[in-house]
């Protein structure tokens, strides 16, 4: 097999191993996947991104179509709750490319950690965990606070807590090397009413 082909191939066994929960990071599937068939060649973050979308969309079919809708729409509802602080919904979420296993990534900017949990106990919304969670961005390591919040709708939610000096951010994506962009609330009102399975992925 050619190169590409084996690179193909990898990142089809990659996105498989994901979907099924056998690997939980790009990283390992992909190691994973090339040890399992016999090759030395990976496929970037976003061959194997691509590669899942299309395996979500073969096995859930409409139901995947209906369910990132409605978790747009929920998405709509959580950062009206927030709207003070900026929020944008970005991921798996904002892409337009979920999965079954898919939750709702959502940055909000402020250093007022408690007013953000009081707000979200106020709109009666489910917090199921709080930690900080270090990250390393352009070469600086810093720590997020993750608030995780779960839906009537069993629909998992994990806040970001950002600073607001970091509201420009121009942040690089690890899975498709472009600037994350996100979706503000009047961003993404529009897509529901325009366009709700819109898929913001680059060419």
């Amino acid at each position: 097999m050619s190169k590409t082909v084996q690179r193909k191939e990898v990142a089809k066994e990659a996105a498989r191993l994901l979907y099924y929960g056998l690997a939980t990071e790009y990283y390992a599937a992909k190691r994973m996947a090339a040890k399992q068939l016999g090759t030395r060649f990976l496929p970037s973050n976003k061959e194997i991104a691509l590669e899942l979308d299309n395996l979500a969309e073969f096995l859930e079919g409409e139901e995947r179509i209906q369910r990132l809708i409605q978790m747009r729409k929920i998405s709509l509802q959580i950062m009206k709750t927030l709207s003070e602080y900026y929020p944008k919904l970005v991921g798996s979420v904002w892409r337009g490319i979920i999965t079954r296993n898919s939750d709702i990534d959502i940055y909000i900017y402020t250093r007022n950690i408690e007013e953000v949990i009081k707000k979200l106990k106020q709109a009666k919304y489910q917090i199921t965990g709080i930690e900080n969670v270090t990250r390393c961005i352009e070469n600086t390591v810093k720590e997020y606070t993750h608030i995780y919040v779960k839906t009537k709708q069993n629909f998992k939610i994990e806040i970001i807590i950002r600073d607001p000096e970091e509201i420009n951010l121009k942040e690089k994506c690890e899975i498709f090397g472009d600037i994350i962009k996100g979706l503000t609330i009047e961003e993404l009102e529009k897509i529901l009413k325009t366009d709700p399975v819109k898929k913001f992925i680059p060419p």
